[in-house]
């Protein structure tokens, strides 16, 4: 009689470990509608109309997050993805890339000269990646 209930009682509990489980009635979970862990171009084409947009509305002040980033910032050689993430960061997420020919690429240069020449920020400020 005791091994019958034994064995009857584990069927239980390993039927109960598997079953999924429900939130107590009323009970409620925490959702965020408006906070996103990615940025702004997350999903979307990450060419250089996409990164000036970024950039023009970086606050160097603020802290760096997925919406607050230099998007021309390197670190150890690697451009940041649409949301601000380097290559081996968890949350690192290849982005859409647009087709370049070498006048675009000339076009861009011109570009990333003059922010080089006029840069937003001293390295080291909060906004950017230390």
């Amino acid at each position: 009689m005791l091994s019958k209930s034994t064995i009857l009682f584990s069927l239980f509990a390993v039927a109960t470990a598997f079953a999924p489980s429900r939130p107590a009635f009323g009970a409620r979970s925490a959702t965020s509608l408006f906070s996103s862990p990615y940025g702004k171009y997350d999903e979307k084409l990450w060419d250089m109309t996409a990164k000036l947009d970024v950039y023009n509305a970086w606050n160097p002040a603020a802290p760096r997050s997925p919406q607050n980033f230099n998007p021309f910032e390197t670190f150890e050689g690697n451009s940041p993805d649409a949301s601000g993430f380097y290559p081996g960061e968890g949350r690192y997420k290849d982005p859409i890339r647009p087709d370049v020919n070498f006048t675009t690429m000339m076009e861009e240069r011109k570009i990333l000269e003059d922010i080089a020449a006029n840069p937003k920020a001293a390295p080291g400020c909060p906004g950017c990646r230390s």
